[in-house]
């Protein structure tokens, strides 16, 4: 009990016990660098459920609304040590949803200069803005047609604050800001950007459109690897010999197909059945948003596999062997060996 008593003190010491069976306790909450009067009336056996609150009209006020989680702490609380500790955070919350409640708008010149500015901008480049003005997105299209949108959150004080930038870039976008910037000032480095990157949208969408993407299914502008179905299996080969046949002026997908020697299959024309994409263990494309990326190195089997599927199986051979992350085996449907390099933990 004293243990409880020196803690009390020592985290509210402005609550101070009225009389010394300590059954009235009288004094102050403290809360974002205010004092709320508050005082805590015990029944004899010192119980919080039968206990009773009498609070200030300020702390009344604020705590209105809360009235049912306060009583229900009281219930609960153990001691009025842990009741205080909870009465606090709660007070907390409640005068920070107090304050954004009653936050005060920002003056008129902050709306005006906003319309100013989107309207030298043109309102067909809004997509979207909010009824406080805090939220606003804007759109512009690259020299290649494609759309894009910035979305921009002010801040409080805004323009003296630069505003958040969120884009849909494979690199990242910080445009730089003075307090002398506006919404102008950001939409110019928003196309300098686009300009920056169309080479590279060019290269991804040439490749979603002539072959067939199997990941991401729906690539983001920000997305930077594509998996592809191909119609043969073994490259490497091929790869080392014909590297000295790639040519920059040619595009990225031309020069694989000349590498390569091969034709990407496009999904309009195939259907994917017309592949062997289901992992030869569990039967199924995706497991746990994986696909089946282990091929067996034999050029007339090419089964796929779940990387944990394959882990499970070859763990499960009595002449399976482990070296580090890689282990040696047999393929489960040719029986020649397999190896599969581990990456991250498996249990």
């Amino acid at each position: 009990m004293a243990v409880t008593e020196a803690s009390l003190l020592r985290q509210f010491p402005l609550l101070l016990p009225q009389n010394r069976s300590k059954t009235v306790y009288e004094g102050f909450i403290s809360a974002q660098g205010r004092d709320f009067h508050l005082r805590i009336v015990l029944p004899e056996d010192l119980q919080l459920k039968n206990a009773r609150l009498l609070c200030s009209w300020q702390l009344r006020t604020i705590l209105n609304g809360y009235h049912q989680i306060v009583q229900q702490r009281m219930q609960h609380s153990l001691d009025l040590l842990s009741f205080m500790m909870e009465l606090k955070m709660l007070l907390e919350v409640a005068l920070k949803n107090r304050q954004e409640l009653y936050a005060l708008p920002p003056p008129p010149q902050f709306y005006s200069s906003l319309i100013e500015e989107i309207g030298t901008l043109g309102w067909d480049k809004l997509v979207y803005v909010d009824t406080s003005f805090n939220t606003i997105k804007l759109k512009a299209e690259d020299a290649s047609g494609r759309e894009h949108l910035i979305t921009l959150k002010l801040k409080a004080k805004y323009p003296a604050e630069s505003p958040d930038c969120f884009v849909d870039f494979p690199v990242s976008f910080s445009p730089s800001w003075t307090p002398q910037s506006s919404l102008i000032s950001i939409y110019s480095q928003f196309l300098a950007a686009l300009e920056s990157l169309k080479a590279f949208w060019d290269v991804m969408d040439e490749i979603d459109e002539k072959t067939w993407v199997l990941e991401p299914e729906k690539p983001p502008r920000s997305a930077t690897a594509r998996r592809i179905a191909l119609v043969v299996k073994p490259l490497g080969i091929k790869l080392s010999r014909n590297i000295h046949l790639w040519d920059p002026e040619n595009s990225v997908l031309q020069n694989l197909k000349d590498v390569l020697e091969i034709d990407f299959p496009a999904r309009a024309i195939l259907e994917k059945s017309d592949f062997t994409m289901d992992c030869g263990i569990c039967y199924a494309y995706q497991l746990d948003g994986a696909i089946p990326d282990q091929v067996c190195d034999n050029s007339q089997c090419g089964q796929p596999f779940h990387q944990m599927c394959l882990y499970e199986w070859l763990r499960g051979l009595p002449t399976s062997r482990q070296s580090f992350n890689i282990i040696f085996g047999e393929c489960p449907y040719c029986s020649k060996p397999i190896t599969l390099k581990m990456s991250g933990k498996k249990h």
